[in-house]
């Protein structure tokens, strides 16, 4: 069960080779612009209005820029915190970090590793009880459903 909506549906579009080399101008084409704002520009989308902060159903969170899998439903947790929150990526390797002080303090930004799509944010630590205690904090609008 896939929840694309026309604006987002990836099967109508080309394929992408290597998401690493795609340029600007094509990453504004595939992309909504806030899609883009998000995954390319690093922007967050507002607390409690993405489409997958609540939800429950089984399956896997793909990037919605390059499609990438990279968090299952099984690590999906309700942190009450207004973004989707996973315990663990799918695979180590599907995602890569970067030390973000854009705030004043440091946090570390979660990227995707296939395109450099930004995700969200990991912390670790806030105690509460998942196998890992890590918060993947993740954009409703940086990935689809399956």
């Amino acid at each position: 069960m896939s929840t694309s909506t026309p604006e987002n549906d990836q099967s109508q579009l080309p394929d992408l080779g290597d998401p690493s080399v795609v340029t600007d101008d094509q990453w504004r084409e595939r992309l909504t612009p806030q899609e883009y704002h998000v995954l390319r520009e690093g922007g967050t989308e507002p607390a409690f209005t993405g489409e997958y902060t609540d939800n429950k159903a089984a399956g896997t969170y793909s990037c919605r820029a390059c499609g990438t899998k990279l968090f299952t439903s099984d690590t999906k947790f309700d942190s009450q915190c207004g973004w989707p929150s996973f315990y663990q990526p799918l695979a180590k390797d599907s995602v890569v970090y970067i030390e973000d002080s854009s705030l004043g303090r440091v946090r570390t930004e979660v990227r995707c590793a296939a395109c450099d799509g930004h995700l969200g944010h990991v912390f670790e630590g806030e105690g509460y009880g998942t196998p890992t205690d890590q918060r993947y904090c993740i954009n409703s609008i940086s990935v689809n459903f399956e």
